[in-house]
């Protein structure tokens, strides 16, 4: 593709994302207030699944390849392969919140091009916010400008850190008392996505974690990197289909963190 045609495929794709984001979250909005035919399970110790996560991966699915029928969607939950053109859905990142009735899930779009992480679009539905991001044209918040932190001091600073009960604990806990003792606050909120969001959005100053999978976190690094944060190299390696620790966070203090958790930034 020419540069122009790029863009506009990009600028093509974001306006059917961002349509598909607003469906898909009035669709969990409503089965989210629903509360007596919440049905969900556990795919593992603390990780939950509701028939709504299928639900809503099928319909973006079904939108966005129908939308764009040569391109390729990475699903959480009913996977996908990966192309030089290549959708990673979370159909609702949050979803221990969702389950317990917690307000604070979101719809996570992220579309890869040539291996390049080109479109971020998070949309929660409780707070009727749509996070959008586009590569070389920045990152706004329900059409506004997002901003990142200024801050430059660790004791300044709030971090979002979660981890999976699939990593090791020990790693965590002493990573959380190297942070702590550097002065900084912590607190996890139960999505990723919503998570590196607010780093973009300026909410937090960072956002880390040892290991999330591409649909928790790709489209909210894209929003980092298009408001001048600092985000580690995701898609290193087997990154897309496997996943990565994350790093994202203000430039202000991005070395000092980087060097506490011990991961490299871009």
């Amino acid at each position: 593709m020419t540069t122009t045609s790029t863009e506009q495929a990009l600028q093509d794709r974001l306006s059917v994302a961002c349509e598909v984001a607003r469906e898909a979250g009035a669709l969990q909005k409503k089965r989210f207030l629903d509360r007596d035919a919440m049905i969900y399970k556990f795919k593992g110790p603390q990780d939950y699944l509701t028939a709504t996560d299928g639900e809503v991966e099928k319909l973006v699915r079904s939108r966005l390849l129908e939308a764009f029928p040569g391109d390729t969607l990475l699903g959480e939950e009913e996977g996908g392969e990966e192309s030089d053109r290549t959708w990673v859905v979370d159909p609702i990142d949050g979803t221990s919140n969702f389950a317990r009735g917690i307000p604070y899930f979101c719809i996570s779009i992220a579309f890869v091009l040539d291996r390049v992480a080109s479109i971020g679009v998070i949309y929660q539905p409780m707070s009727d916010e749509l996070f959008v991001a586009v590569k070389g044209s920045g990152a706004t918040v329900n059409g506004a400008p997002m901003k990142v932190s200024s801050a430059t001091a660790m004791d300044r600073a709030l971090l979002e850190v979660g981890r999976a009960s699939r990593q090791p604990q020990a790693g965590y806990l002493a990573m959380l008392e190297k942070v702590m003792t550097a002065g900084a606050a912590i607190r996890g909120a139960g999505s990723g996505a919503l998570a590196v969001a607010n780093v973009a959005a300026g909410r937090v100053e960072a956002c880390f974690e040892t290991h999330m999978y591409a649909w928790d976190c790709l489209a909210g690094l894209v929003m980092v990197e298009e408001v001048g944060g600092r985000i580690n190299d995701f898609l290193a390696g087997d990154g897309l289909l496997k996943g990565n620790p994350i790093l994202a966070t203000a430039p202000g203090i991005a070395e000092a963190l980087s060097d506490l958790v011990g991961v490299p930034l871009k």
